[in-house]
């Protein structure tokens, strides 16, 4: 699918390709959202560059995806996409500068795609270099918003973990603490990448020939930093409660084994007295003696709780 943003325009506009298809000169952007080879051809064609496929995107080094080729300036980044279904993904996207005007290539639908084109409706961008901009703040501001939708979801686990009633499951708490470190990791390596990619994109005419956009890049490279650091203490928080959770599974596990061998251990005498007195032997003193059930129980009382009196002294109950 390929999509045009004209300057001045209030929104994307939908666009075939068929035969020798030219953009118009107020075209500012071009979207190409999983775009088939025609749509890629002509886009090529028209602006003389060589844009990469889905296979050389995925293979390309980190040291590859940034760099100036025929007066464009190429940036891919790893974003994440599907943040709020049960299994997210980190996609590539590929960012093209040239002339003025911004090309985008993407395999998966964004959010922060969507939120920049809804803000293009209410305040229409003027250029290339401009949409890029505007575009890296509304990636930056859905990342923001998927660290901190991730920190509440942690926050809320840390205090079901702690303050939870005892014999509770720890499953599910375990599987959204699990889901919480993927996103997180995939959050901050989406970062990463997009820092590297600021830092180059530094280079592009678009942005040397104006103060005022040099300073908004390095704006938003202190907001990926800050939304970096904010992922690893996030991911460490998680870290701590995977560890806390799983040592109060083994204090339950322990107590319950605990249990059970103070258990066996103080029925232990009173089945030896059980046993014996059980015997079919013919001398026993007490076998006709009239209070030999009554000794034999008592036996087994005294046998019982003379361990777990022992046990309590010793502190190991």
């Amino acid at each position: 699918m390929l999509n045009l943003l004209r300057r001045g325009a209030k929104g994307f506009v939908p666009q075939t390709v068929s035969g020798e298809w030219r953009p118009t000169e107020d075209v500012i952007w071009i979207d190409l959202l999983s775009p088939t080879p025609e749509e890629e051809q002509a886009v090529e064609s028209a602006y003389g560059i060589d844009l990469p496929t889905r296979e050389e995107t995925a293979h390309l080094e980190p040291s590859s995806r940034l760099y100036q080729e025929n007066g464009a300036t190429f940036l891919t980044a790893t974003l994440l996409a599907r943040a709020d279904e049960p299994h997210p993904v980190a996609t590539p996207v590929t960012f093209v500068l040239i002339a003025d005007v911004l090309i985008t290539i993407r395999y998966e639908q964004l959010k922060a795609f969507s939120i920049f084109a809804q803000r293009c409706s209410h305040a229409p961008v003027t250029d290339g270099g401009e949409a890029a901009l505007e575009l890296l703040d509304a990636i930056v501001e859905r990342s923001a918003e998927v660290l901190e939708l991730q920190s509440n979801l942690v926050h809320e686990t840390s205090v079901a973990i702690f303050n939870r009633p005892p014999s509770t499951a720890f499953g599910p708490l375990l599987t959204d603490l699990s889901r919480a470190q993927s996103i997180t990791s995939m959050a901050r390596k989406s970062l990463v990448s997009l820092s590297r990619l600021a830092s180059f994109s530094a280079l592009a005419p678009e942005f040397q020939k104006d103060d005022s956009r040099r300073s908004h890049l390095t704006s938003v490279q202190h907001d990926i930093q800050a939304l970096t650091e904010h992922a690893s203490f996030t991911s460490g928080h998680i870290s701590f409660l995977l560890d806390a959770a799983l040592g109060l599974i083994n204090i339950e596990q322990n107590s319950i084994i605990k249990f059970f061998s103070v258990v066996a251990v103080v029925f232990l005498p009173p089945t030896l007295v059980a046993s014996i007195y059980g015997m079919n032997f013919d001398v026993i003193p007490e076998l006709h003696w009239v209070f030999g059930y009554p000794w034999a129980l008592l036996l087994m009382v005294i046998s019982g709780v003379a361990p777990f009196i022992w046990f309590k002294r010793k502190g190991w109950l």
